[in-house]
């Protein structure tokens, strides 16, 4: 569980040089707190950005967080279908090398509406059907 606070100064007055900051029209602070049910623990981190938009605290909190949600969203996705956090792949360019694969994969298996299964069973479909698997990478027989 997190919760973030966000703090945000317009007055830009305060700084020693602003017009030095093209475009610059606010700052913000982000104080976030987690607390991690399995371990029971709390961590503290304290974020500061710099920002061309104007000093809404709600709007630029929401704005700073969607890119980590959906980031967030593609990484639980690709440990739980692919186990990307299992693998044992460290050498040369091999990592991103199969992270990029598991993503193509992860994108025709999103595309493919034919079965109504999760990306899970898509994939294990996939590895033992090639009458399913042919389709999905639009290969002809």
């Amino acid at each position: 569980m997190e919760r973030r606070t966000c703090a945000v100064i317009g007055a830009l007055s305060l700084l020693d040089k602003p017009s030095n900051w093209k475009g610059l029209r606010s700052l913000l602070r982000i104080q976030a707190k987690r607390f991690d049910k399995a371990s029971a623990k709390t961590g503290r981190e304290t974020r500061y950005y710099i920002s061309s938009l104007p000093p809404d605290a709600p709007r630029l909190n929401r704005l700073i967080r969607q890119p980590w949600g959906m980031e967030n969203k593609l990484h639980c996705v690709l440990d739980v279908a692919f186990g990307e956090h299992h693998s044992r792949k460290r050498a040369g360019h091999a990592p991103q090398n199969f992270s990029l694969l598991n993503r193509i994969a992860l994108n025709l298996l999103k595309q493919d509406k034919t079965v109504k299964v999760g990306i899970h069973g898509k994939r294990l479909r996939a590895a033992s059907d090639h009458n399913y698997l042919l389709p999905l990478l639009a290969v002809n027989n």
